[in-house]
């Protein structure tokens, strides 16, 4: 299935679309519907009646953007109407609320003028705390934009300007500084006179660049002052040039800086050279720049290179801007966003990129080395630390320049509050897929070759670069259903589940392996015609890397083998499983919810630190509570809480760095309240590794934690096998296979970073 087709799954599978609405109050009961509605709510009524100001503290405005289109300049697909671009609407709603938890409603307007956009806007704002416009045509965005901002008394940022312009003058600003260059000595040509290229002109000069020093190209050339006489487009006349008429070719001679806001292909080889040395590019049309990232480091080896695209560095993304600069114009009250904000946010995130990096983004980006240069001019858009210094930087801003009507004040307490509001380094995968690409391509067997879900799954990690398929199965039958579900076999490689030769030699070398434990050449064969115990083979042999399995299956069917034909690391006592629970603004890692029955004290130790190994892979700091359904010694003498104790003390034992306690209950744990009582506790309340007594409390936590909790889990990752196994849940979908398959793929690449060749 290629991407359009997936594309089109992704939108129309399980619920419609990619929003909902959410209460955030309970309504369970009779008195709940009466303070919810009448009578109860009349109360907020009358005290906003009172104060208008009094909304924001008894209702959502003042967390709820607008994100408002028209549909007439939607990403490279033009005027396509306002139903066409819902879509791309409730995409940006993701993203606010992924990003900076902004809950948003996106608004399709079927409005083609600009008055009847400002009409429509002025009409709505009183339920917004602010409106983000997207996808309007130019020079209409420019119009509704100012009229807004001087009749609206709510923040209100065209994106597709100034989130560009923000992003993009971020890397600039450091660009220059790499090359020695200042700002107000640059000659900065553009190619494309949209509203994302004059907005970035326009910061570009209120940032020190002299704007006769601009030179802005559309797709007739260099706009001079006598083409311009002839415009009816004030915006673009703003940046007109003396001199004769010129071709981006010609204009790009001598130039410090390409801004590339317009087609594929528009910039040669050959121009890039007749650039000053050390050029600095930014190639920024999507989903295919100006010029390739190969061509312009092959044309001017020396010089810096940015694009819009996740796949090379320096990648100019406006996720890095609009979540954050609302957030902090959000928390601020503030009346509008202006230049100072901008550019407030401009130097957040250069300021940033000059920071030492954490390890934990190192961690979760498969990196050992991330440092401000060439290749790193702006923060990566997973940094957690982007929320936390751009939205402090904007409300700051805001209440110099007298807009905010509830100043911040504290800052270090609005950066706590910023910290636990919005966990994004919950995202796991994203970092992982990253990793994966960034190193040599693992090649990851499938044991289930001929399923749907594993096919479609395969495609998207060849397409995405994550690793190299090795579907085991029937290759007629592979290949029919590829053909079936228009899935591309490229870079996929299929293993024939009967091989006779392959699986002889398979045959022979386990029934060395496993003869004094009571295997037969006879039953080493008949293993082989398994394509689980197959692939496991190619993993053990060195053929394949890794291996996952079991989608139709239990855990064990693939697990349980395994341990019989991959081994154990010398130094673990048991295997476990750990799940990685994404809930709202938290990050759990449960262990062992699917092997392990029964666990004496020394293997209760090793399953908490397999599950802590886990965090540290994913690049949380771990903080291990060992559960019980006792509190620090609340019960004697059971044996199950004795165990548990035990535990604590073998742990600390073997990882004395290790944070760690317990016995204690799962409220203690995790509910600072309670912990209150349980001052002497270095993690109560404050757990992110949680650690079951048994298999049965274990499983029920997870399974009801995603069911009824809301949370997402990820898992099993299988820790303490000599090299990497993932067992998929079964019904798992194509998401979950990608998703199995990075971590999978992210312990291969650890695998092979230790001397012994084991897991982390």
């Amino acid at each position: 299935m290629d991407l359009k087709e997936e594309a089109i799954h992704y939108h129309a599978d399980g619920r419609r679309g990619k929003i909902e609405v959410q209460a955030t109050k309970p309504l369970l009961t009779q008195r709940d519907l009466s303070l919810a509605y009448t009578p109860g709510v009349a109360e907020p009524c009358r005290r906003i009646a009172a104060d208008p100001h009094a909304v924001y503290d008894f209702t959502a405005k003042g967390n709820l953007v607008a994100v408002v289109s028209n549909g007439t300049a939607v990403l490279g697909l033009g005027n396509i109407g306002p139903l066409a671009g819902k879509p791309v609407m409730e995409g940006k709603a993701n993203l606010f609320k992924k990003f900076a938890d902004i809950d948003v409603f996106d608004i399709e307007l079927d409005a083609r003028t600009p008055d009847e956009i400002v009409a429509a806007v002025q009409a709505i704002a009183p339920t917004f705390g602010g409106i983000n416009l997207e996808d309007i045509k130019a020079p209409d965005c420019f119009e509704v934009e100012r009229r807004l901002r001087e009749s609206l008394d709510i923040p209100v940022f065209h994106d597709d300007q100034h989130g560009t312009a923000i992003i993009a003058n971020a890397a600039l600003i450091n660009a220059c500084r790499i090359t020695g260059r200042e700002l107000a000595a640059i000659k900065v040509v553009f190619s494309g006179a949209g509203a994302a290229a004059i907005a970035t002109a326009n910061l570009a000069v209120l940032l020190g660049v002299r704007r006769e020093n601009v030179y802005m190209c559309d797709s007739k050339g260099l706009i001079t002052r006598e083409r311009a006489a002839t415009m009816n487009n004030p915006y673009k006349a703003a940046y007109a040039q003396d001199g004769p008429a010129m071709s981006l070719g010609e204009v790009i001679e001598g130039a410090d800086v390409f801004m590339g806001l317009s087609v594929a292909g528009a910039v040669t080889k050959d121009m890039v050279r007749r650039m000053k040395p050390e050029p600095i590019i930014f190639a920024m049309a999507n989903p295919d720049p100006e010029i390739t990232y190969e061509d312009a480091r092959e044309a001017a080896p020396d010089a810096i290179v940015a694009t819009g695209r996740s796949d090379y560095p320096n990648q100019v993304n406006n996720v890095l801007g609009f979540p954050f600069i609302f957030r902090g114009a959000l928390d601020c009250r503030a009346r509008a966003i202006t230049e100072e904000m901008k550019v407030a946010a401009v130097h957040a995130l250069a300021d940033l990129a000059r920071e030492d990096v954490p390890d934990s983004v190192l961690s979760a980006y498969g990196l050992e080395r991330l440092r401000f240069g060439r290749d790193y001019l702006i923060p990566k858009p997973f940094d957690p630390r982007v929320l936390l210094w751009v939205a402090p930087a904007v409300a700051r801003a805001a209440e110099e320049a007298g807009v905010a009507r509830r100043p911040i004040g504290d800052y270090d307490a609005y950066r706590q509050h910023l910290e636990s509001m919005v966990e994004r380094s919950k995202e796991v995968i994203r970092p992982l897929i990253g990793r994966a690409q960034a190193a040599e391509p693992r090649r990851l067997v499938f044991s289930d070759g001929a399923h749907s879900r594993v096919l479609r799954a395969a495609q998207i990690l060849v397409d995405e670069k994550i690793c190299r398929p090795v579907l085991i199965g029937h290759g007629d039958r592979i290949r029919a259903m590829a053909a079936e579900l228009d899935v591309r076999l490229d870079g996929i490689e299929i293993v024939e589940a009967v091989a006779p030769d392959r699986h002889e030699s398979y045959a022979r070398e386990l029934w060395k392996l496993r003869e004094r434990k009571g295997m037969t050449l006879a039953a080493a064969r008949r293993w082989m015609q398994d394509p689980v115990n197959l692939g496991l083979m190619m993993v053990r042999r060195g053929e394949a890397d890794g291996l996952l399995g079991g989608i139709e299956l239990p855990y064990h069917f693939t697990i349980r083998p395994a341990l019989k034909i991959v081994g154990t690391r010398p130094e673990t006592r048991v295997i476990s499983s750990v799940f990685v629970m994404l809930l709202r603004g938290r990050r759990l890692y449960f262990g062992d919810c699917t092997i392990n029955q029964h666990l004496d004290a020394e293997s209760l130790a090793q399953v908490a630190i397999n599950t802590a190994q886990v965090a540290e892979t994913l690049g949380d700091e771990p903080r291990v509570a060992m559960l019980s359904y006792s509190d620090f010694g609340e019960i004697r003498g059971e044996a199950s809480v004795d165990t548990v104790r035990e535990a604590v003390g073998i742990v600390r034992r073997l990882r004395p760095n290790l944070v760690v306690d317990g016995e204690m209950q799962a409220d203690t744990a995790l509910n600072a309240e309670k912990a209150r009582a349980f001052p002497f506790s270095e993690i109560a309340g404050d757990a992110n590794v949680l650690v079951f007594p048994d298999l049965d409390s274990a499983n029920i936590a997870y399974k009801l934690m995603r069911e009824v909790g809301g949370a997402v889990a990820l898992g099993p990752v299988i820790v303490g096998l000599n090299r990497p196994v993932g067992a998929l849940a079964i019904g798992s979908t194509v998401a979950d296979v990608v998703n199995m398959a990075a971590i999978t793929v992210s312990q291969a690449i650890r695998a092979d970073a230790r001397p012994d060749r084991g897991l982390a």
